[in-house]
Formats: structure tokens, C-alpha cells, sequence
């Protein structure tokens, strides 16, 4: 009848107004017009004042695939209300009534669809990583974009394996993450071509994100001069991948006349220390570096509390009671959190309340009022400030709310005028955080690029790896030589210049990659190679004794750098009985061998530096049958007319015992070039055996000499580094092993 079209036409005018008032009129204007008929149905059931846009959004969809289903209609509308049935939920929820209908088996529904169930973003992580390495044969070739299709292909016959509980947004995220593709690769050399000054806008063209005052005011402020910064977190050693970001933080300040600060991140006092500042100043000074000003996030507490204030008074930020699981939960959901839409004095006053130490640690935060709904988990109203109720080793108990790195990071980088903020790639996600909380408060904002952070085969650079190896003692310290860390490299002898080479070659690149440490240590061993003072030891020792004496020499002298007499020599005394490697002779000659030969009479070598040839005319052995002592006599000078191949040596001076060192021989730390990759969670499975072995060597009294952490070479066998457990005034020499003298095989696709 007429009127019974009226009141229906009222009734879906009510339901359209709802719809268009949440930005929900395309869904509902597409269905046809029974689907509209039982939405209106619903819906005007349920208490406007209850309909949010996401669970507006669900309930369109329960009423159109669950139409003729009465119970489940009214069994799932009452989740969704509670906010129960996440997208993933949900979608197993309408396969778990497809088909179905009576009464519900209210456990038997919730166990199936995963009611409940929390998927963690470091769980969705882990097994992305997962499915990329067991099904890496599929992706080989492809590109990021048809790596994703595919994943999602695979993800999607396999669900009920994998992350079958998890929302598809954030697995989105994470997946985009992993597989996103980077704008074309722009890599530069921070030698004399860092980073041109066409790459990154000079200062006063840092225009994007900056209105005109705002850039006028940096520039009066600083002079148009290029400043950046090297900001760690102190609570670790820095490794291998901050000397990459070392190389380019303060090399390109230095390249353009600019100035870097060394600011220290320390906004979380439950894992800073003294420590960590006094190793990570001493590390950046090692490799060469020069500060302008040591800064701290701790000096600008007061005026970043002042920013929170600001916030807060322009509608952007308010306090949150969600607890972090409530607030892992409602990101995934993309769910406002309940205190959302507090009054500015509400905030205000919770915010001093937070402030004045009034509420307990986890009852309370502030966040910032970014956008639940974005695509870019990092807009997600990130925290801002949280109560942490700890001694600052900086600040004492002058504050209980400590700022967090994303509201901190930025904010500092705008207090110090930094013109350019150098990032890994990681970042990327929050640069969009990063310029919004500035623009929000109207401040200046740097030019921001991310860069590739390094990967090195056979290592983990992850600092909470790091800290598991040094903690669970599977290592010695965070300076044990097999480590990635600076202070573990600098024990194990690689040089400053070495490492800033090897940075300088890689480049800085938006492309992720995983170099091979075998290059780290060809950049390392050429540093050495003409920098590092020579010795003799000999590994494997046999005794020699010169039957006709030494031809009047008492004494060598040896240059501590071939080629470099600008290194200066050091003398070793000679004498008659002396020790060589028991590689150095054989009792039948051979072909392409050059060491002494018992049956080639003829046959010479030349004593290094000492410049005396000497042969082999006896083989002492013992009664098992093991060689003891070889007999030799030099010629007085004699010409000879074949080639003679030099060997290292070591004398055995007359009254005295020959002087021995301990000798540490380090293998790679992994097995595999990615532990992480390869085995997920048991990466420390993938540990390397004995990575460590110790064997004793006979070395010359030169040894004497050497100091602590002084980079050499034994001749003829390799690059090593004087540990600090030597003590020469106890007779007590530790060595450890840096690299071999040759380059391997790497660039061929093998490893030794």
C-alpha cells in the first residue's frame, strides 16, 4: 500500500542519512534493493550512538551474506558490537555459516574463527620471512609487485597454516614492508662523489615541507649551513651497520662543509648506561670521526613536554587508557581507541596528572590524534609520551612520563635546525609520522631520506640478536673478536680505515642487499697490507740448526712495512739454531715446492731479511719416527743460479727459552649466510662450531714492542692483532687472527 512504501521510504531515508554521516553511501547505494531492505532492517535496530564506521561497515555485510539467516544475523551482530570480530574474524565467521543455520555452538564458533585470538605484528613478521625463504624458488625472478600477487596466492591456499588468525590489513602492511619497491636506486660513494649536491636539496631548497617562514627562520638561524646528526640509542655497542651510517651522517657534513652533532637518544632510562655513552663516543672518535656538539633528547625533555602541551591544546593529542594489548588490538582493527574524543582541558589536566606521577605505569598514556583508518600503520596514533616511573641517569627523578622515539626523533630534529635526517629504510614507513607531528605544530622540518641499511652474510646485526649472543654467553663480551660490533672488529684488528673504506665502496643505496663479509675483509686486509708492522712466528715449528754457523751475523734488521721506510725497522737477533714451519721443508721434493728438499741437495732457501741461503743435509728424527731437528748450512755467499724462494723465521737465542704466544683463530660466526632467513626463531642453531680455536706459536723477540690492539702481520701467514690479555712484563702474548694474506674465492660464488 501507499503508506506502507511511505514508511518505508522514511525509514531508508533514516538508514541513508546514517550511512553518508560515516562515508559509508557507495557501499550501501551498490547493493540491490533486497540487500537494502535487510541492512535497513539491521540497522535500525541497533542504537545510532553504537554505530562506529567500522562496525556500520561489518554489520552491511553480515546483513547482505547472511540475508535469510535470522540467527546468525542477530548471533554475529552481537560480537560485532563488542567489537569482537575483526575483518580476518569476520570473514571466517561467513564461512563458518555458509550452509548453517539453528542454534550456535557458541565455543565451538569462537575456537574456529579465532575469536580472541592476537596475532602479534612481530608473529605476521616472522612468518612472512617464513613463507619468503621456504618458497624462495617461486619468487626468484619476479618483481615486488608480482612477489606480492604471489604471496598472496600462496597465503591464500594455505591459510589455515599461516596467519590464519591474522587481519589481512596488517598483513598487507608488514608484506609491503618486506617486498615494497624502491624508487630506482641511487647509490653514490662517500668519497669525493658522496652524495652530490644535485641527490638532496641544498638547505634553502628544503621547500616541500616547510613554509616560507618557517624555512627563513632555519636559514637566519643557521646561515643556510648543513647540519646533521649520528643519533644512537645508548643502551648497546654499535656494529658494522652504524659504521655505514657513520660514514655518511659525518661524511657528508665534512663534504659540504657542514657540522654533524653526536646526539644520544636516551629516552628510555630502563636500558641506558654510562657504559653504552663512553663506548659509543670512544667507537665514533676510533673510526675517524669529529663530532660539533655532544647532545642528548634528555636536554630538550622540558621543551618537548611543552610541545606534548601544544598538542594537546590544538586537538591533536589526548590521553589514552587502552591497555597495549587493547591498543595492538583496535590498530588492527583500525578502531578508535574510547578516549579519543576528550575535551582539550579533560587532556590537559590528565596529561599533568600523568606528569605529577599520579597514575601507575600502563594505566595511562598520551597519543597523538593521527588517522586509525590510514593505510600506513606508523599514522596508527602512535604514543607520544608513556609513564615510566625510573631513575634518568641524566635527569635523576625529575620526570616520571618519558617522550617516545617517535614523537622525540623528529622534534629533536627540528630543535638542532638539522637539514637533512638520515634514516634506514625501515623509517620509511614513519616518515609520514615524522612530517605530520611537525606540521602539526607548525615547526621547521628537515629533509628526510632513508637509506638501505647493511646486511653482512654469516653475522646478525639485529641489537637484540646481539645482546641474546653476549647475554646467553655464547660469546665473550661484546668485544669478542666473531662479533659485528666496532669494539668486537677493533679487538679482532680490522682498521678504522678498512672498515670507512668498505663503506665508501658499498656505497648508500635505497636498494636492500646482502653484502658478503668476504668483501668487508678484502677492504681490510688492503688497509693492512700496507699500514700493519711485520713479525715473525712460525705456527707448526721444527728446530734448525746452521751446521757452519752464521757467517759472522749476529743480528737483522727487518723493515716493520716493506716498501715504507717511513715506517721505520726494528732489529731481531740471529743465531745458529732457529725455527722454521714444518711446511717449509719435505724430505722428497716435489714439483712447484719451494721450501727445502732432503734429497735435492741442491736445492736453496733465503732466511727473510737475513738474506742467507741456506739446504738441508740431515733429518733428525725421533725413535717414533717424528722429526725433531733439521741440519742445514748456508753457502758463505756463494752465487746461485736458480730462483730462491724466501721463509720467514725465528731465532732461537743462545741461554734462553724460545718466547710463545697464544694464537686465536676465528671462523665465521654462522654457518649460513642468513641464520635469521634460514631458521627463524632457532637462528642460534645455525651458530658456528669451535668458532674459536687456540694453537701456540714460537714468535720473535720483537714482540716486545708491540702494544695493545697494534694491527701486524705474521710473514707468510697472515694479519693479526695484539690482544688485550697480553702482558709483556709476564712473558704472556695473545694474538688474534684478523684476516689470511689472500684474498678468497668469494667473488666466484665460493667460500673457503
Amino acid at each position: 500500500s501507499g503508506v506502507t512504501f511511505f514508511v518505508l521510504l522514511v525509514r531508508m531515508s533514516t538508514i541513508e542519512t546514517l550511512v553518508k554521516s560515516l562515508g559509508l553511501t557507495k557501499k550501501f547505494a551498490s547493493q540491490n534493493a533486497k540487500n537494502k531492505a535487510s541492512i535497513v532492517e539491521l540497522l535500525e535496530k541497533i542504537d545510532a550512538a553504537k554505530l562506529t564506521k567500522t562496525r556500520t561497515e561489518a554489520l552491511i555485510d553480515i546483513a547482505v551474506k547472511l540475508a535469510d539467516n535470522a540467527e546468525g544475523k542477530a548471533f554475529l551482530t552481537e560480537y560485532v558490537l563488542e567489537d569482537k570480530l575483526p575483518a580476518r574474524q569476520l570473514e571466517l565467521a561467513f564461512g563458518y555459516f555458509k550452509g548453517k543455520s539453528g542454534a550456535v555452538d557458541k565455543e565451538d564458533f569462537e575456537a574456529k574463527c579465532g575469536v580472541g585470538a592476537v596475532v602479534s605484528t612481530e608473529e605476521i613478521v616472522e612468518v612472512l620471512k617464513s613463507v619468503l625463504s621456504e618458497h624462495a624458488a617461486d619468487f626468484e625472478g619476479k618483481n615486488p609487485a608480482q612477489a606480492k600477487s604471489w604471496m598472496w596466492r600462496i597465503l591464500g591456499q594455505n591459510r589455515a597454516k599461516y596467519l590464519n588468525f591474522a587481519d589481512d590489513s596488517v598483513i598487507r602492511v608488514e608484506l609491503d614492508k618486506l617486498l615494497s619497491a624502491p624508487p630506482p636506486a641511487k647509490t653514490t660513494r662517500t668519497e669525493d662523489t658522496l652524495l652530490s649536491g644535485s641527490t638532496f636539496p641544498t638547505p634553502d631548497k628544503n621547500t616541500k615541507n616547510n613554509t616560507p617562514e618557517n624555512l627563513a627562520k632555519h636559514l637566519n638561524e643557521t646561515g643556510g649551513k648543513f647540519l646533521l646528526r649520528f643519533p644512537p640509542e645508548p643502551n648497546g655497542y654499535l656494529h658494522i651497520g652504524h659504521a655505514k651510517s657513520m660514514n655518511l651522517n659525518f661524511g657528508y657534513a665534512k663534504k659540504f662543509d657542514g657540522v654533524c652533532y653526536m646526539r644520544f637518544d636516551d629516552t628510555n632510562p630502563e636500558t641506558e648506561s654510562q657504559e653504552y655513552i663512553d663506548s659509543i663516543l670512544d667507537t665514533v672518535q676510533w673510526m675517524g670521526h669529529t663530532w660539533w656538539k655532544i647532545t642528548y633528547a634528555s636536554d630538550y625533555f622540558d621543551r618537548l613536554y611543552e610541545c606534548a602541551i601544544e598538542l594537546i591544546k590544538r586537538g591533536k593529542a589526548y590521553v589514552c587508557h587502552q591497555t597495549g594489548a587493547e591498543i595492538e588490538e583496535s590498530r588492527k582493527t583500525h578502531t578508535d581507541s574510547p578516549y579519543r574524543n576528550r575535551s582539550v582541558e579533560e587532556n590537559l589536566k590528565l596529561f599533568e596528572d600523568m606528569k605529577n606521577g599520579l597514575f601507575e605505569e600502563g594505566t595511562a598514556t598520551l597519543r597523538m590524534k593521527m588517522d586509525m583508518k590510514s593505510g600506513n600503520s606508523c599514522m596508527w596514533d602512535l604514543v607520544a609520551y608513556r609513564v615510566k616511573k625510573m631513575h634518568h641517569m641524566r635527569t635523576g627523578d625529575k620526570w616520571v612520563i618519558y617522550p617516545s622515539y617517535d614523537f622525540t626523533h623528529c622534534l629533536c630534529d627540528t630543535f638542532e635546525n638539522i637539514t637533512h635526517s638520515l634514516c634506514t629504510l625501515e623509517f620509511r614507513m614513519r616518515r609520514e609520522s615524522y612530517e605530520w607531528l611537525v606540521k602539526a605544530l607548525d615547526l621547521y622540518c628537515s629533509y628526510v631520506f632513508e637509506f638501505a641499511r647493511l646486511n653482512l652474510t654469516c653475522t646478525v646485526l639485529s641489537k637484540r640478536k646481539l645482546i641474546q649472543l653476549v647475554q646467553g654467553g655464547y660469546v665473550n663480551g661484546w668485544d669478542d673478536p666473531r662479533l659485528p660490533t666496532i669494539t668486537g672488529l677493533r679487538r679482532r684488528g680490522y682498521s678504522p680505515q678498512g672498515i670507512n673504506n668498505f663503506c665508501a665502496d658499498i656505497g648508500v643505496t635505497t636498494n636492500v642487499s646482502t653484502i658478503p663479509i668476504e668483501k668487508l675483509e678484502q677492504f681490510v686486509r688492503q688497509d693492512l697490507n700496507v699500514s700493519s708492522r711485520r713479525v715473525f712466528a712460525v705456527l707448526d715449528p721444527v728446530k734448525v740448526t746452521i751446521q757452519n754457523g752464521t757467517a759472522g751475523l749476529t743480528e737483522v734488521k727487518c723493515p716493520n712495512v716493506p716498501g715504507k721506510p717511513e715506517f721505520g725497522e726494528h732489529t731481531i737477533p740471529f743465531s745458529s739454531t732457529l725455527f722454521i714451519e714444518r711446511a717449509d721443508f719435505k724430505e722428497e721434493d716435489v714439483p712447484e715446492y719451494f721450501g727445502l728438499a732432503l734429497n735435492n741437495p741442491n736445492k736453496y732457501v733465503m732466511l727473510k731479511n737475513a738474506n742467507i741461503n741456506i739446504r738441508l743435509v740431515e733429518v733428525k728424527k725421533d725413535e717414533q719416527g717424528n722429526v725433531t731437528e733439521l741440519i742445514v748450512e748456508h753457502n758463505n755467499g756463494a752465487a746461485i743460479n736458480t730462483k730462491i724462494h724466501p721463509i720467514h723465521w725465528v731465532p732461537l737465542v743462545e741461554g734462553k727459552e724460545p718466547i710463545k704466544a697464544e694464537v686465536r683463530n676465528y671462523e665465521r660466526l654462522f654457518m649460513s649466510d642468513d641464520p635469521t632467513a634460514k631458521f627463524g626463531k632457532e637462528w642460534l642453531s645455525d651458530l658456528t662450531p669451535n668458532s674459536l680455536s687456540i694453537q701456540t706459536a714460537i714468535v720473535d723477540p720483537s714482540v716486545y714492542d708491540l702494544k695493545p690492539l697494534e694491527r701486524i702481520q705474521f710473514e707468510r701467514i697472515g694479519f693479526y692483532c695484539v690482544d688485550p690479555d697480553t702482558d709483556a712484563s709476564t712473558g704472556k702474548f695473545v694474538f688474534n687472527k684478523t684476516v689470511g694474506l689472500k684474498e678468497s674465492n668469494w667473488k666466484k660464488g665460493k667460500k673457503n
